[in-house]
């Protein structure tokens, strides 16, 4: 109740108890005049001593309102002058017209009345009409600005203890990873127990110093693993410097005839250890994948990746060749069905690896199935010879087709390619679990999960020489029709340039096996010849060509003149083969839309790193790319790259 009805009902109360009292008294003087007169006298006093209480409570009450309203205003003065927030009023003109002392603090004037907002704080330079809130600094202090733009009015609060706690948290997360020396068994298997210690204890040695300089645990997990435990101050610092453990250890061992490389995985900004030691995995796991001797580090969402500056090292040993085999074996003969696909517009080597694991399916007795998109330009004479066997070729069917033949105990194999948006039918992945990857490419970010098995060694020429190894351990007494055998073998002339780039002893071993079963050479090159036509679209292109930095061709094509993706390619092959270039990049639209970029490298510049940031992927000396923009912006952007690669002494390592 408030108190003006409080001191209304007071005085209401007193006076009908005066009321009362005094016709008690008259009452009471009708039976009895002298206790009457004393009952007079008293009511008297009382009534009198009750009007002086209510006039003292009334002056007492009245001091206690002033005091308390001159209390509040004094309050709200000193709030708006002291408190530890700024608070600035503004005119039409964005002048200040009055603020509080703390936001002329902020800028160390005495007043800033009459003065710009954006000269007195900068970042108020752009401010909208509607009311905002942004983060802004000045002076060296992180603010925050709320903005009433209705009202011309601005808070400011220092916000730099939290700005400085958020990013201590930011560097104290923790990162894991995981440090593994990707070919000790190839470098030591020759050498004697003396000299393997002796390497051993150089390269521990190298890694403990590195681990130590930045001042990152490290813990010895095995004889070819390690652990690291650091904050993500300590990552950066190690961004920065691209990991140069990986040269160090290379250059360390480079004395021996297949010098020691490592690769590391690392993740950062999950929340639990847990997510960080499965992250750290998976990223060891990429880091090989893309042929090791490289780090490849997990924040988040995004995957970054440094060094990989050589091709990855051959295999010696067939061991894991012959596991897969028989492992796919039986995987083929527990399923109803085997489709194989390679990826959208295939080439030999594609299409090659394709016909070897048809041949595979129909060794183990089962019904296979090549899905084929369209026909590429690339495989017109492969086709054609297809054609006259027609044990193979009444085995290719459409992405349609093959989405009615798939069931869930069907064997789906998918060659030359590990990435689900460049297969022809994505579809078929989700329809059975049962999916077999066999690739040759340096693993990207995007990658067919789940699957059943996977083959990807990057050391490898072609996708056909896998398969080929594979073929030769799937069955004892396994036969190969001359046809399958050549067009395994066409498909390694092609992607090793006739067996002159990215060979290995493996590589002819194959090659050698093919012959035996009857691969004709003469076929393969009749497959590998090229129309006038093409070849003058490609000289085309390659009269557009610059050279960069002394060893690199760039070659971009007119706009509005289309190519097919085949002719780019054959372009940046061609261009390679010129003297002193060391690398070629080809930048085209393409017939069937978009930027075609094709990339080839003699081994000195990773143009796959290049390619993967066209979205595109591939080897280290030989990769591609689809860009969705215009050609203008395609060859900006790669020359873009190069030169930052260029300036950061990158470009030739």
């Amino acid at each position: 109740m408030p108190k003006f009805f409080l001191k209304r009902w007071h005085g209401l109360h007193m006076h009908l108890g005066f009321a009362f009292v005094l016709l008690l008294a008259i009452v009471l003087a009708a039976y009895e005049w002298f206790l009457g007169l004393v009952a007079f006298i008293g009511a008297a006093a009382l009534f009198w001593l009750g009007v002086r209480s209510e006039r003292a409570f009334r002056r007492e009450f009245r001091d206690y309102v002033l005091t308390l309203t001159h209390r509040i205003k004094k309050s709200s003065r000193d709030v708006v002058q002291e408190l530890p927030i700024g608070i600035v009023l503004y005119n039409e003109q964005k002048e200040i017209e009055w603020h509080n002392p703390f936001a002329a603090l902020m800028t160390g004037r005495d007043s800033l009345v009459g003065s710009r907002l954006e000269e007195s704080f900068p970042p108020l330079a752009n401010i909208r009409e509607q009311g905002e809130e942004f983060d802004g600094e000045m002076g060296g202090q992180h603010y925050r600005f709320l903005v009433k733009a209705d009202e011309r009015l601005v808070f400011i609060l220092n916000i730099t203890e939290y700005v400085q706690l958020k990013k201590r948290y930011e560097e104290e997360k923790l990162s894991l990873g995981i440090l593994m020396l990707d070919n000790l068994d190839e470098v030591t298997q020759d050498m004697d127990e003396q000299a393997r210690s002796l390497l051993m204890a150089k390269v521990v040695s190298e890694i403990t110093d590195w681990a130590n300089k930045y001042q990152i645990f490290l813990r010895r997990l095995a004889a070819d693993r390690f652990l690291l435990i650091m904050d993500q101050k300590t990552l950066k610092q190690v961004e920065q410097n691209r990991f140069d453990i990986l040269d160090d250890v290379r250059d360390l061992t480079s004395e021996y005839k297949l010098p020691l490389t490592l690769s590391i995985g690392v993740s950062s900004g999950a929340d639990s250890l847990t997510e960080l030691g499965r992250l750290a995995q998976a990223s060891l796991d990429v880091a090989l994948g893309r042929g090791g001797d490289q780090a490849a580090v997990r924040n988040g969402q995004q995957l970054s990746f440094y060094g990989g500056r050589t091709n990855a090292l051959e295999k010696r040993t067939r061991v894991r060749a012959r596991v897969i085999s028989h492992a796919l074996r039986d995987l083929m003969r527990d399923s109803d069905k085997v489709i194989v696909m390679g990826h959208r517009m295939p080439d030999m080597d594609s299409l090659g690896a394709c016909i070897g694991m048809l041949k595979a399916a129909q060794l183990a007795n089962k019904d296979g199935y090549i899905v084929i998109e369209e026909e590429h330009p690339g495989i017109e004479r492969l086709m054609e010879e297809m054609r006259k066997h027609e044990r193979i070729h009444k085995w290719i069917v459409t992405p349609e087709q093959a989405m009615h033949i798939a069931t869930a105990r069907t064997l789906i194999v998918v060659v030359d390619t590990h990435r689900p948006s460049l297969l022809p039918e994505p579809r078929l992945l989700q329809i059975s679990s049962r999916i077999m990857v066999i690739d040759h490419h340096r693993r990207g970010e995007e990658l067919i999960r789940d699957a059943t098995m996977m083959y990807m060694e990057p050391y490898a020429s072609s996708t056909c020489e896998l398969v080929t190894e594979l073929l030769q351990y799937f069955h004892e007494r396994a036969s190969i029709e001359p046809f399958v055998a050549t067009a395994l073998l066409a498909g390694i002339a092609v992607d090793t340039k006739s067996f002159s780039l990215r060979t290995g002893a493996r590589t002819f071993e194959a090659a050698s096996y093919l012959r035996r079963c009857g691969a004709d050479t003469a076929a393969v090159q009749d497959m590998l010849k090229e129309d006038l036509e093409l070849f003058n679209q490609k000289a085309e292109l390659i009269r557009s060509a610059v050279v960069l930095y002394g060893q690199i061709a760039v070659a971009v094509a007119e706009p509005g003149r289309k190519f097919s993706q085949l002719t780019i390619a054959k372009a940046a092959d061609t261009l390679l083969n010129m003297s002193d270039i060391a690398a070629s990049f080809v930048i085209a639209e393409r017939k069937d839309g978009g930027v075609g970029i094709s990339a080839r490298s003699l081994g000195q510049i990773n143009v796959q790193v290049i390619m993967e940031a066209f979205g595109g992927g591939g080897h280290f000396a030989n990769a591609a790319a689809q860009w969705s923009g215009s050609l203008e912006e395609a060859a900006a952007k790669l020359r873009s790259i190069l030169e930052k690669m260029h300036e950061e002494e990158r470009l030739f390592e």
